[in-house]
């Protein structure tokens, strides 16, 4: 009975994933864009949850930067992984006030067990320019 137990906790995440996978229109392992991301409640949740969470972050480290407001997720990719691996392009302010800056975040979320982890939170990097 264990042994059974043991192959069905092996067994359980991967079939989520496939699930996931094709919900999504992906395949596991690439990367799949997603559409209407303004209109896509999760997804505009998903980037709110980030920009707390780096805040909440921020304020463990009472550094003195200053903390972000959340405005909007304006573009995500999703990635099948043990989990659901979200890249979003996220529009924050500085708390009071100033012009809106891009940011760039990574979270994976595995709903199976109510969980999502921020990986990363960065400001964005201009696209290089090549000059030759």
């Amino acid at each position: 009975m264990a042994k059974h137990t043991a192959v069905l906790m092996i067994l359980l995440p991967l079939l989520v994933m496939a699930v996931f996978a094709a919900a999504i229109g992906g395949k596991v392992g690439g990367r799949t864009e997603v559409k209407n991301v303004k209109a896509n409640k999760d997804v505009q949740d998903l980037g709110r949850y980030c920009v707390q969470e780096y805040n909440r972050q921020l304020q463990q480290k009472a550094n003195g930067t200053k903390l972000l407001v959340f405005s909007q997720v304006v573009a995500a990719e999703t990635q099948v992984v043990s989990g659901i691996k979200y890249y979003l392009k996220i529009s924050a302010a500085t708390r009071g006030g100033g012009a809106a800056k891009s940011f760039e975040a990574v979270i994976v979320v595995k709903p199976w067990i109510h969980s999502k982890e921020l990986v990363n939170f960065a400001p964005s990097t201009p696209p290089s320019r090549d000059t030759n």
